[in-house]
């Protein structure tokens, strides 16, 4: 057996998403027959639906205008939040739920991408005692989350205190002068937010979910919907026996008398190097606000993100959100309270921005008085006067609640959602990842098929080269991904799959290869 072949019977099975079988999917979802059940939308909700509903029994069309992650789901502080902003809010219920499905992720369904990441906050002069304090009370109430939720501490450490040698030495760009010490805590962190919508879609199809990405819908009925081929422009209709929207930001373009209020929220893109070492990741408070923080989060791939804001947006919802100086600014601001050396505005290299999809529960022609930052992140499921159910609100962490209850919602099937312990594509325990034959990274990125895409790279040295020099993504990468993660163009490869498109210059210069590659990407089993 060749190289090739072995990298290609080494995808899950069934789970293979290419250029052919969309075709071939789409031409039976279109063809007359009635599916069980029509997702719009495939974000992390509208990919989490798709697989509950496909591992209970259930015949799922899912599609999307765009693309696998096109929209709020990529755009992310990458984290698995266990819930402790919602503790300090009062919303109990809700920071339990976000607990126990971070410990879901991180032990049983995505270890391969979800794992705990440090935090430092560092106490300078700018954090009052009180302040430090209330945080470290916060801290221990997370941990108090995390014992609920039944996480190990092996898997999700306990907060500490830290001397200020020790700050230092996790924070070395953090501003020696006044440094009293610092607190450590724990979160979850996703390896890449698209890349999780990408392993749940996948794991989707192996269950039989039909995953047809350029398939915009049109109009929504309780019956289908009228849907537009992207790719061809050819138009058709999609017949189920019940309809999800989950949409994000756009359900209520597609469901009336639904209101959603958009919350954007901003990071920056840094080359790591201008922070230098970051063993951890950075809390830092922002002025003014007592439980309000903004994050540096060191990516293992040569950059830093930093964000994030949690401000209202009004009017249209744009495609890809633009990100304003305004945020930049108030980010750069924050950031350099606690800097030897302030980050520069001409030495941010890129910034992206998410839109929160929150519900909007205010009274019509009440005063817009709560902000955003507000607004429960509770996540709601709707039935429209027509029957078409809609799932909105929530958060990134929460999608396989939110999932679970709109499939429950749908009234088709009595039998329970799996989806609890029903392990993602790449999915294994820690000891039989840590012993694959493939680099670490290549593992933190596709679990147990890290192997099958470095032999990829072995059967053809070329592709074991850099996509760009100094960024660590192989156009092997590329190829596994237009062969069995759906990607169809350069932007699902730069943007989605990769995320080397977070920084324009190097996806400008990256544009040629990906092209390159998809040019020489024949269908698997073709």
């Amino acid at each position: 057996m060749s190289n090739h072949d072995r990298a290609d019977r080494t995808a899950a099975p069934g789970s293979s998403l290419d250029a052919a079988r969309r075709t071939r999917e789409l031409a039976g979802a279109a063809g007359g027959g009635t599916a069980d059940l029509l997702v719009v939308g495939l974000g992390a909700t509208g990919a989490g639906v798709a697989l509950d509903a496909a591992a209970r029994g259930l015949d799922v069309v899912a599609v999307d205008a765009h693309d696998l992650a096109f929209g709020t789901s990529r755009w992310s502080s990458k984290l698995i939040h266990g819930g402790l902003r919602y503790l300090a809010a009062g919303q109990f219920d809700v920071a339990h739920e976000s607990a126990v499905e971070r410990g879901v992720l991180m032990t049983r369904t995505a270890p391969h991408l979800v794992a705990a990441q440090p935090f430092v906050l560092p106490l300078t002069p700018l954090v009052s005692r009180a302040q430090a304090s209330l945080a470290w009370a916060g801290f221990r109430a997370g941990d108090m989350l995390r014992m609920a939720a039944r996480t190990p501490r092996q898997v999700l450490p306990v907060p500490r205190r830290l001397t200020a040698a020790e700050a230092r030495h996790l924070a070395p760009s953090v501003r020696a002068a006044g440094l009293r010490g610092g607190l450590l805590s724990w979160d979850g962190k996703v390896t890449d937010d698209a890349r999780l919508v990408t392993a749940l879609a996948r794991t989707a199809a192996a269950h039989g979910a039909r995953i047809l990405t350029r398939v915009r819908a049109l109009s929504l009925g309780p019956t289908g919907a009228r849907f537009r081929d992207e790719l061809t422009g050819e138009e058709g209709e999609i017949r189920a026996r019940a309809v999800v929207n989950a949409t994000g930001v756009w359900a209520g373009g597609l469901v009336d008398g639904l209101r959603v209020r958009p919350s954007r929220g901003t990071h920056l893109v840094l080359r790591s190097e201008r922070l230098g070492a970051l063993p951890a990741g950075l809390h830092i408070p922002v002025p003014g606000e007592t439980n309000r923080f903004v994050l540096v989060l060191p990516q293992g791939d040569g950059r830093t993100y930093v964000g994030l804001t949690d401000e209202p947006v009004e009017g249209a919802v744009p495609d890809v959100p633009e990100v304003p100086e305004t945020d930049i600014g108030f980010l750069l601001d924050v950031l350099g309270s606690v800097l030897d050396a302030p980050v520069r505005r001409d030495e941010v290299d890129g910034a992206f921005a998410g839109l929160r999809p929150l519900l909007d529960t205010s009274v019509p022609g009440a005063p817009d008085s709560v902000r955003t930052s507000d607004i429960s992140r509770r996540h709601a499921v709707l039935t429209s006067a027509d029957g078409v159910v809609t799932v909105v609100g929530g958060k990134l962490t929460t999608y396989r609640r939110m999932a679970q209850d709109a499939v429950d919602a749908c009234g088709l099937t009595s039998a329970p959602s799996p989806t609890a312990g029903l392990p993602l594509v790449g999915a294994a325990a820690p000891e039989r990842l840590r012993d694959l034959p493939a680099p670490a990274r290549l593992v933190r990125r596709y679990g147990t098929e890290a192997p099958a895409v470095l032999a990829l790279a072995e059967r053809d040295p070329a592709l074991a080269e850099p996509v760009l020099p100094g960024h660590p993504v192989t156009r092997a990468e590329l190829l596994w991904a237009a062969r069995h993660e759906g990607a169809l163009d350069p932007s699902d490869l730069l943007d989605r799959r990769t995320r080397i498109g977070l920084v324009p210059e190097d996806r400008a210069e990256a544009l040629a290869v990906a092209a390159e590659i998809l040019s020489r990407a024949t269908p698997s089993g073709v």
